[in-house]
């Protein structure tokens, strides 16, 4: 088992910063054991799937069965009771999972599989709509639940891989192009009313301070107040006077800046780098286009998610029910996330030795 320590490290801080600004402001220690659990299963995952050689997942029907099984999770949700007005969770009972985040790293193998495999002839810009129709898939079935958020995340992984794959700038600004057209009709035809009153209050935060636009503005207090050295480990007010809201999830990176302030924002981002950086540098040794991908892709979906939340925290982007990867409660996205990091150790378990081959067959031939 060959697991990148720097990367298993890095990830310590940000749980820890997560597990005690949730326990600091809760005061809740049912929610903070349940959260202690989802890490230590998260964990558990990482270096179960470090073990696996996972070649195998390379296998069109592996693939096929994966999407049309999250597929299938995806439709199931339609006949779950809504909850805030969405029906994005499966009740297990004891616990519920968020199909969605599964779907992510689902998309990011099945994206990996037809871009490695076309690379060459990516520049064709039919491997942009059969790549599209892949993601067109689950991007509609989440938005109907409605889950904006977790849509957008799925419309990220697939720019980005398409851009990193190499497409023409033409095809591009034609990606783009059908990109603002479809906002157009989702605006007309699909976004609930709370969604485009969460778009208007990002173009106008001052409009509504009292209705859609609290959230946005509680959260910039929060993160303003924390100044440089922050107030102090359970010493927030916005958070522990619930001006905050959803401030163990969407908004905890509000509740962290407050408490922590500018210093401990910066910790939490420089971590966040070297996750990205460890990431990118364990993808960029896999031993074909696919490992390869893989790892980009993994790398897209958690920065995307970074981006989105620490955005709509500050006021830069708007409201849209975004985890902050490792550091937000809940166990879907930790195990996704973990997932995907154990799958990338598994392929660095036999990347240097096919490295070593590859070198010694250009020069030899094979042996």
């Amino acid at each position: 088992m060959k697991i990148d320590w720097i990367l298993a490290l890095a990830l310590l801080p940000l749980l820890f910063f997560g597990f005690i600004t949730m326990v600091s402001f809760t005061g809740d220690n049912l929610l903070a054991i349940k959260q202690l659990i989802w890490i230590l299963v998260s964990i558990s995952v990482f270096l179960i799937f470090s073990y696996i050689d996972w070649r195998f997942i390379k296998r069109t029907d592996i693939l096929v069965g994966l999407f049309l099984f999250s597929t299938a999770l995806l439709t199931l949700l339609f006949m779950m009771k809504s909850i805030k007005g969405a029906r994005s969770w499966i009740d297990l009972g004891t616990v519920s999972l968020q199909p969605a985040d599964f779907f992510k790293l689902v998309l990011i193998l099945i994206l990996s599989k037809y871009f490695s495999r076309r690379h060459i002839e990516i520049a064709h810009f039919r491997h942009i709509l059969v790549s599209g129709i892949y993601t067109l898939i689950p991007f509609v079935l989440i938005l109907l639940q409605p889950a904006l958020g977790s849509a957008i995340i799925i419309f990220c992984i697939w720019l980005g891989m398409v851009m990193v794959s190499g497409v023409s700038k033409r095809h591009l600004f034609l990606v783009f192009l059908i990109g603002l057209l479809s906002f157009t009709v989702l605006w007309e035809y699909v976004f609930k009313p709370y969604q485009k009153q969460r778009i208007e209050n990002f173009m106008n935060p001052s409009a509504d301070v009292r209705g859609g636009g609290y959230n946005a503005l509680q959260s910039q207090i929060a993160v303003g107040s924390g100044q440089i050295f922050g107030k102090g480990i359970g010493y927030g007010t916005q958070s522990h006077l619930k001006f905050l809201p959803e401030y163990q999830t969407d908004f905890i990176f509000a509740a962290f800046a407050e408490e922590w302030g500018f210093a401990g924002v910066f910790l939490m981002l420089f971590f966040f780098g070297i996750v990205i950086w460890r990431i990118l540098y364990n993808s960029f040794i896999g031993s074909s286009n696919f490992e390869v991908l893989f790892g980009i892709g993994l790398a897209i979906f958690i920065t995307s998610h970074i981006t989105i939340n620490v955005g709509m925290n500050l006021g830069l982007l708007p409201v849209t029910g975004i985890t902050l990867p490792f550091v937000s409660y809940g166990g879907s996205h930790l195990l996704t996330e973990f997932a995907g990091l154990g799958i990338l150790m598994g392929m660095r378990r036999y990347s240097r030795a096919t490295h070593r081959d590859n070198m010694k067959n250009e020069f030899f031939g094979p042996v």
